[in-house]
């Protein structure tokens, strides 16, 4: 088995499917909004048992999230013009 193929060799690369990744992360940040609910609901014993962090992950997966989101909003609208 080789690691390489000569250029003459190579198949042409497939075209891309069209995909909507806003979706993706969209369904993501979702999940993330629904992480927070009993995160904050229970964050007295979350943090009394030094779990802190696991709202910040929360926080940090939302704001996350949105940057992606924006990020994809943006590119998406240059695409279009």
């Amino acid at each position: 088995m080789r690691l390489w193929l000569r250029e003459d060799e190579r198949r042409p690369d497939p075209v891309p499917a069209p995909t909507d990744d806003r979706r993706a992360v969209l369904v993501g940040l979702g999940i993330w909004v629904i992480a927070l609910i009993p995160t904050l609901v229970f964050a007295a014993p979350i943090t009394a048992a030094g779990g802190r962090w696991w709202i910040w992950t929360v926080i940090v997966g939302i704001a996350l999230g949105l940057v992606g989101f924006a990020y994809l909003s943006i590119a998406r609208a240059r695409r279009h013009r």
